[in-house]
């Protein structure tokens, strides 16, 4: 069976192929992508390979990919067989706003999109994103390609949430941005925390995985949660939270490995083990245990809308360093 994945190899996905296949006995061959093309590449070689799909399924390390993907129909609604008990009763309790509707995708365990800064040179670090846009950040700023992984995501997010709420908020926060001529790195979001640690950068835009992995290897770095809107009683405006997601290709050469496969991300043992491993992922759909990474108030965002508004946020994004005079 073979496995298209995103996440991070080493730290995450090897020990969850490992287990898998010592509790099933089903080899998993995996393709990873590459740190500065995260989730996108893999994507598309799975468009490419539409009419011979080679692999079985698809583990992102982010909502946006997969859920194209479905509505485009490269992946496929996920149906439990007769003999499938424990996948169906999975399907049946697992929440809404964790799935589509249709069975395409299933999301689980997931990172939080922070603000990584030096507590040794950053004594008052922006607690908001519209903050990154403030003059004082102008050439301190480092940030991951978002053409690719989940800054992509992220700016789908924000672009979904903050129009939504304001015509125009978007492009404004990414005039601002621009502006401040942010550092964009094609090393991902580990290198954005490696260029902070190393003083290149003051502040970056990041996940909370890299953070903590970099904090283990004994980098000086810290994070904050930022909201994304200012009004702290205002439910739902908080941190964005980009979970792992998994599907069966369409036309999958192992359907039935696929959904053993399926089933067992699914299952309450994985995410638990995702949540205690030096990324410390949090728990979405099952408890979380005690120290579990946790994100008090998630920002409330489409899976849909994240996915329609992706590609025009990265537009605007180069468009406005375009007008900053910085090209691409």
């Amino acid at each position: 069976m073979t496995v298209y994945v995103s996440a991070d190899q080493d730290e995450v996905a090897r020990p969850v192929f490992e287990r898998f296949e010592r509790e099933t006995g089903i080899r998993v061959d995996a393709k990873f992508d590459t740190e500065s093309t995260k989730t996108t590449a893999l994507a598309n070689a799975l468009r490419a390979e539409r009419s011979r799909p080679r692999a079985d399924v698809f583990w992102s390390n982010e909502q946006a990919a997969n859920v194209a993907l479905g509505a485009e129909g490269v992946t496929a609604p996920l149906e439990p067989g007769p003999v499938d008990a424990a996948l169906a009763a999975a399907v049946a309790s697992w929440p809404t706003q964790w799935r589509d509707p249709a069975g395409r995708w299933f999301a689980f365990a997931g990172r939080a999109r922070v603000i990584v800064h030096h507590p040794g040179r950053v004594q008052a670090p922006p607690t908001s994103w519209q903050a990154l846009g403030d003059p004082a950040w102008k050439g301190r700023i480092a940030m991951a390609d978002p053409r690719f992984g989940t800054t992509r995501s992220h700016f789908g997010a924000m672009k979904a949430a903050w129009d939504a709420s304001a015509a125009g908020a978007f492009d404004e926060f990414v005039a601002r941005l621009a502006a401040n001529e942010p550092k964009v790195l094609t090393s991902g979001n580990a290198g954005v925390v490696d260029a902070v640690a190393r003083g290149e950068a003051d502040v970056g835009m990041t996940d909370t995985d890299d953070v903590l992995a970099a904090q283990a290897r004994g980098l000086q770095v810290a994070m904050v949660m930022p909201r994304h809107f200012a009004d702290p009683s205002a439910a739902g405006g908080g941190t964005y939270v980009i979970p792992n997601t998994v599907a069966i290709v369409a036309g999958a050469p192992h359907p039935e490995e696929a959904r053993r496969f399926v089933a067992f991300m699914l299952d309450a043992a994985t995410e638990r083990q995702l949540a205690t491993v030096a990324a410390r992922h949090v728990p979405l759909v099952h408890p979380a245990g005690a120290g579990d990474l946790s994100v008090a108030d998630a920002l409330r965002v489409e899976p849909a809308a994240v996915a329609a508004n992706a590609d025009a946020a990265v537009e605007r994004f180069f468009a406005a360093r375009r007008a900053a005079g910085q090209g691409n």
